[in-house]
């Protein structure tokens, strides 16, 4: 029977009704709406067969828990004549787990470990699911479930470590999920793909792509997303990410899965390549994947424009809206950020002024660019204004952008007023102090230098090494 006779409630009822004899749990199984679910429902409930048997249930319920809300699937469970079977169980803490509240799964987990005459005994098919839950807590609850997990023996399972990998990761206790995937005594694919995304999701570049040598020398085949991981901790690594970028290019190539790349590990490699300063790498993946999506085109731009080729991205944006590609709140970053290094400022006004019209509204990086740019122009009071009457609140970095033109263009004034406006923001700012003393000195203006470091030496300030007040802007 074609799944596509099930996708509504008319079509599941026919089905019943034709032909009895049809399996309700396959009908469970293949529904794709809610409706349909319902009248496969009704039936097992005219039939008996929920009462009957528990496997029909189980279908039922697993099908729900993937339509439904968590709490229709709730109901389903306390409305069975009989105890639930763990599978069921599972299947109720899944769908809690998926919910927009990840606490309802803990406290469902703790009612059914608590209740009078409970037998419930959690397996490896139940923690993952908690641990789902507890990653998306602000509560530190992943360390007692990982004292669950050691009481009932099951710390050294790698679809549970697996659990437990993630979870601390996504907390930032990478040190934590390491020590959880070195005590394993076997390792999979999957649990190494973890360790490799946990790395880097939290920065830490080069550990992802050393423990991605070590699944590597381990003799695993990656797949997709550890793929995906390694090429993102390449792009932002300190050393080494273009010779394992070219490595991770050549597994594709080996595998068939570079000619042509797909979307997410063409994106990745064009960014990789593009953020290691090998652009024309970048545009020659760019150019051989056969879909682009708009995050395709924002890492090629992006690069292009941080690498100072700006008519090269303004170039690839003119492409990007022939081919009728939407652009989004990144696209125009980098946008701005082209016409930043190439000085065109009629250009960017005219871009910036139609933001709405690409549905996006203007957020600080693109008030940054537009900031840095005027600066540059020496629009230093049509910069100012333009911060002032920002839609979302300014930070120190754009008032830094604009102290850094300050100091380009000799406007004291301004520049006094910038520092007023950071220490605001961050009175431990000391950096400010100093950039306004080289501001004073530059002018000749030598009584203020003075007065402003007897200020700083009052408040035992001192120019902290290597620091910097202002930043400019940046696609990258």
């Amino acid at each position: 029977m074609a799944a596509s006779s099930l996708r509504g409630g008319g079509a599941a009822g026919a089905v019943i009704r034709g032909r009895g004899h049809v399996s309700l749990s396959l009908l469970a199984d293949r529904c794709s709406t809610l409706r349909g679910l319902t009248v496969v429902h009704a039936a097992m409930l005219v039939s008996g067969r929920i009462a009957n048997d528990a496997f029909a249930a189980s279908r039922l319920l697993d099908a729900y828990a993937s339509l439904s809300p968590p709490a229709t699937v709730l109901r389903l469970l306390s409305s069975l004549p009989y105890a639930p079977n763990s599978f069921m169980l599972n299947t109720s803490l899944r769908a809690l787990a998926s919910s927009p509240d990840p606490a309802s799964v803990l406290a469902f987990f703790s009612h059914l470990r608590h209740s009078a005459g409970s037998s419930y005994s959690p397996g490896r098919h139940t923690f993952p699911f908690l641990l789902k839950a507890s990653a998306r807590l602000a509560l530190p609850v992943s360390t007692q479930i990982h004292a669950l997990v050691v009481k009932h023996g099951l710390d050294r399972d790698t679809y549970v470590a697996n659990g437990l990998v993630r979870a601390y990761s996504v907390a930032g206790l990478i040190g934590v999920a390491r020590k959880v995937f070195d005590e394993l005594p076997e390792r999979s694919v999957v649990v190494y793909t973890t360790m490799v995304s946990g790395y880097a999701q939290n920065g830490r570049y080069q550990d992802a792509m050393g423990a991605f040598d070590e699944m590597l020398n381990e003799g695993f085949e990656p797949g997709a997303v550890v793929l995906a991981s390694v090429l993102s901790a390449c792009a932002r690594s300190e050393s080494g990410g273009l010779v394992m970028g070219r490595r991770v290019h050549d597994i594709m190539e080996r595998r068939g899965m570079a000619a042509p790349a797909g979307v997410i590990l063409g994106t990745a490699l064009v960014d990789m390549y593009g953020k290691n300063g090998a652009i024309e790498e970048a545009v020659t993946v760019f150019k051989g994947m056969p879909e682009r999506h708009t995050a395709t085109w924002n890492a090629l731009i992006s690069v292009l424009a941080h690498h100072g080729h700006g008519k090269d991205a303004l170039a690839m944006f003119e492409q990007m809206r022939r081919e009728g590609v939407p652009p989004n709140a990144t696209t125009l970053v980098g946008v701005l950020s082209a016409y930043c290094h190439t000085g065109l400022l009629d250009e960017a006004r005219r871009v910036f002024a139609s933001m709405e019209d690409f549905g996006v509204t203007p957020s600080i990086q693109h008030y940054g660019c537009m900031v840095d740019l005027l600066g540059r122009s020496g629009l230093l009071l049509e910069a100012e204004e333009m911060i002032r009457g920002m839609t979302c609140k300014a930070d120190t970095m754009i008032w830094g952008a604009l102290l850094t033109a300050c100091k380009s263009h000799g406007d004291i004034d301004i520049a006094e007023r910038a520092v007023q406006e950071m220490l605001k923001l961050d009175p431990n700012n000391h950096g400010v102090y100093v950039v306004l003393s080289n501001i004073y000195a530059d002018a000749g203006r030598w009584q203020d230098v003075d007065k402003l470091r007897k200020v700083m030496k009052d408040a035992r300030l001192s120019k902290i090494p290597g620091s910097s007040a202002v930043a400019g802007c940046s696609a990258g």
